[in-house]
């Protein structure tokens, strides 16, 4: 005869958890980043191997399991002198520098992943990234708890431009910025046929040349440091877009738009979609053609095109705000640097020091939890 019990009767034991560092990037990074906020799933594996390309540095990675699954993936890489034993998170200045997360990703987990970052490094540094970001935030609830010291500086503003909202309210794109486009677009065209062109995918490479040749011709190239901003040269920083394009799915979220006056390339905007938000990554035209506003002309049919497929957002990042006002963007959540110095001496000599690191960077807000911890 077989006994029954009532369910009430089994208590639920809390879901096994662990953490790891591994060395070099982790595959299971992508399977984290397919968990991750919409706007972050962009962090896969080649977006750090494609820093890594780029700007140097050997990787590890801490991963966080739950029950087996993979809920946190952590890339690092060793900065500044040895013996301040610290790390940073790699990969792009832009949109941010930030790790995936998934969004089942509890609080106790977050504690194991800060217990593993103590037991590799001193002094863990997270960004620039925007004030929200999941992760992080994450972390900074959990690390302040735990005793480490959390400092942040301030880098600048973002802008952000709700173009669903902007539609439906009736005030973007004014009629007036449309018919001036169309003015532009007439002259433009008095030099040779205009062409119109969108890239995604396995066209990429060949649309990353392209935006080279407009960049090379744009006044970055005259700027002070030598082109080296540039996105898609060989002296900027196209090595790192060329590697990250190699992941399909990473190159299926990359989007580009081009301008040709005559079949010469002329002005392009790249970004990366990100569900309905889109990350706007670089825009330049060839100065030759400035009179007329190539970029802004391109800019505008871009943006609309990006609209009718389901784009709401688009984040422009710093930088240019009167160009960005221009466009409707208003200014947004502030983007900032943060170190964790782990528990004890280190984080009591951290302590101290808040003030010259918020100094480094520029003038602004501070979090409102700064600097205490």
């Amino acid at each position: 005869m077989t006994s029954s019990m009532p369910l009430d009767a089994f208590t639920r034991l809390p879901a096994a958890a662990r953490a790891l560092t591994l060395d070099g990037l982790s595959g299971l990074i992508d399977a984290v980043a397919a968990e991750a906020a919409e706007t972050h799933r962009f962090l896969r594996f080649q977006w750090y191997a494609a820093a890594l390309t780029a700007y140097g540095g050997a990787a590890r990675t801490i991963v966080v399991e739950r029950e087996g699954d993979p809920v946190i993936a952590l890339p690092m890489i060793a900065t500044g002198p040895h013996w301040l034993g610290m790390a940073s998170v790699p990969g792009s200045y832009w949109p941010f520098r930030s790790f995936p997360m998934s969004i089942t990703a509890a609080p106790d987990q977050v504690a194991l992943l800060l217990a593993e970052v103590r037991r590799q490094v001193r002094v863990l540094r997270i960004g620039p990234v925007c004030d929200g970001d999941p992760g992080l935030e994450a972390m900074i609830a959990v690390a302040r708890a735990k005793g480490w010291a959390v400092l942040d500086r301030f880098v600048a503003n973002g802008y952000v431009l709700d173009m669903a909202g902007g539609k439906a309210a009736g005030t973007w794109p004014r009629s007036s910025t449309l018919k001036k486009n169309r003015f532009h677009e007439k002259h433009l065209a008095t030099h040779g046929e205009l062409g119109w062109h969108y890239a995604t995918g396995a066209a990429l490479p060949a649309a990353f040349d392209a935006y080279a040749i407009v960049e090379e011709k744009s006044w970055i190239a005259d700027h002070d440091d030598g082109g080296r901003d540039a996105k898609f040269t060989a002296a900027g920083h196209g090595a790192f877009w060329r590697v990250a394009a190699a992941d399909p799915v990473l190159a299926d979220m990359f989007s580009g738009a081009l301008l040709t006056i005559a079949g010469a390339p002329v002005s392009f905007a790249f970004d990366i979609n990100a569900g309905t938000l889109r990350y706007a990554i670089a825009n330049s035209y060839d100065t030759a053609f400035a009179k007329h506003s190539p970029g802004r002309v391109l800019d505008y049919r871009n943006l609309l095109r990006g609209l009718d497929q389901g784009v709401a957002r688009v984040d422009w990042g710093a930088g240019d705000s009167g160009y960005k006002r221009g466009i409707g963007a208003v200014k947004a959540q502030a983007i900032r640097d943060w170190l964790f110095v782990r528990p004890g001496m280190s984080a009591a000599a951290a302590r101290l020091l808040a003030g010259r690191w918020r100094r480094s960077g520029n003038p602004g807000p501070a979090r409102a939890l700064s600097p205490q911890a």
